[in-house]
């Protein structure tokens, strides 16, 4: 029995990775009988066959997953932006923040095209990246004359995972760091400002501190999974003032003696954050019941 790292699924099988060698596998029938599926990103013991093919016998537990696209054992999550082309937006990148933190991963800010920026939409992203470095996240403002290599491997070591809407780079991001791979990329279009998907599964590639990996780009974010009296606890700074709301189940709308209302009157929360909670907040309440 051999233990390994699933780094590739396509056609149902599974590549795992043990050492730098790499395993075609497929699950034992087993699986098929819990419902349940291995995913790119999991650790698992499979029995080995010859020196390329084996059967998973079995998956380990995750320390996480990320359902859309489905990965796990994920060390932190690169939350990757455009300057322009798709425009940079704090309003979508809270919501990825948001999801990160629902499925409890260590999201990273990572700014691209910073070379295509007007000086005023640099100056802006700066005052943006400021408020979110404050709040405790890692943040980096990148341009096309960057190192992405050298930047990629002074990340968070073990499984780094890029995602972001189309179109912002994160292929690109890759191929820097990779030329031999020459994966594909695709324009932006202008009518939707968002790029196209040209990445059609998730595949992790080697680094220096462990794997980095690529996703299916998202032209929509589901927040299904997520209860409205949750959400104030995917807002980091919003999370740590509720300490000290009068009421314990305060959910920072219209209940009095908020100190997360105080906070955002005094400058000490960017109003923008709160804006987006609200936004969030009223969007999850408004959402269908599903039978």
């Amino acid at each position: 029995m051999k233990s390994g790292r699933i780094v590739k699924l396509i056609s149902g099988v599974y590549k795992v990775d043990v050492n730098g060698v790499r395993y075609d596998t497929k699950p034992r029938g087993l699986f098929r009988k819990k419902k349940f599926s291995p995913v790119v990103g999991d650790i698992v013991d499979f029995e080995e066959q010859n020196s390329q093919e084996g059967y998973i016998h079995y998956v380990h537990e995750r320390n996480n997953e990320l359902k859309r696209p489905p990965v796990s054992n994920i060390d932190q999550l690169v939350i990757v932006m455009s300057a322009v082309e798709p425009q940079f937006s704090t309003q979508l990148l809270d919501r990825f923040l948001v999801i990160a933190h629902s499925y409890h991963l260590k999201p990273r800010i990572l700014i691209t095209k910073r070379d295509l920026a007007s000086q005023q939409e640099k100056e802006e992203i700066n005052a943006a990246l400021t408020v979110y470095s404050n709040i405790g996240y890692p943040t980096q403002f990148v341009g096309k004359e960057d190192d992405k290599l050298s930047i990629v491997n002074k990340w968070h070591k073990g499984l780094i995972v890029l995602s972001g809407q189309s179109g912002v780079g994160k292929t690109t991001f890759l191929n820097h760091c990779h030329p031999h791979l020459n994966l594909a990329t695709n324009n932006i279009s202008k009518s939707l400002n968002r790029g196209k998907h040209t990445t059609r599964h998730v595949e992790l590639y080697d680094r220096d501190n462990g794997y980095i990996a690529d996703t299916p780009g998202f032209s929509a974010l589901d927040f299904n999974h997520i209860e409205k009296e949750d959400l104030k606890d995917y807002f980091i700074e919003i999370q740590a003032a509720s300490e000290s709301c009068k009421f314990r189940n305060c959910n920072h709308i219209k209940e009095p003696h908020c100190n997360v209302k105080s906070e955002v009157t005094e400058r000490k929360i960017a109003k923008f954050r709160y804006h987006h909670y609200l936004q969030l907040y009223n969007e999850i309440s408004n959402r269908r019941v599903r039978y």
